[in-house]
């Protein structure tokens, strides 16, 4: 079963999407920040990132940047799931390696289905 890293300052946020995917069968590995995600995703491999953006010590673009920068993270699908639904946000999202865009409040099956779209 696939392994995801979610990767939020808000820990209802977080629990929210630990719930929804263990709900679909998948693993789950919480961070707090995009700097305590890097450390993780580091130390352990992910199938697919699920990061929001504005967050503390490190925010999610910074953190998808650095982490596409690593060998084993070249291809990984990664997901923002944030309130920043403005498109200058979303083209530097992409920039960084992006998979793809989720605004919250998210919809579950939206966020379960997107993640088996990107899964294959």
């Amino acid at each position: 079963m696939p392994t995801i890293l979610a990767v939020d300052d808000s820990s209802s946020m977080r629990q929210m999407v630990s719930f929804t995917l263990k709900g679909a069968g998948y693993d789950v590995v919480e961070a707090v920040d995009g700097q305590d995600a890097l450390n993780k995703a580091k130390s352990q491999q992910f199938d697919l990132i699920v990061t929001d953006v504005n967050m503390p010590v490190m925010d999610g673009i910074t953190f998808i940047r650095n982490l596409r920068a690593e060998a084993n993270y070249k291809f990984t699908p990664m997901l923002m799931l944030t309130t920043e639904s403005a498109a200058d946000k979303k083209t530097e999202g992409k920039a960084a390696g992006a998979t793809g865009w989720i605004v919250k409040p998210f919809n579950p099956d939206q966020l379960i289905n997107t993640i088996k779209k990107v899964l294959g």
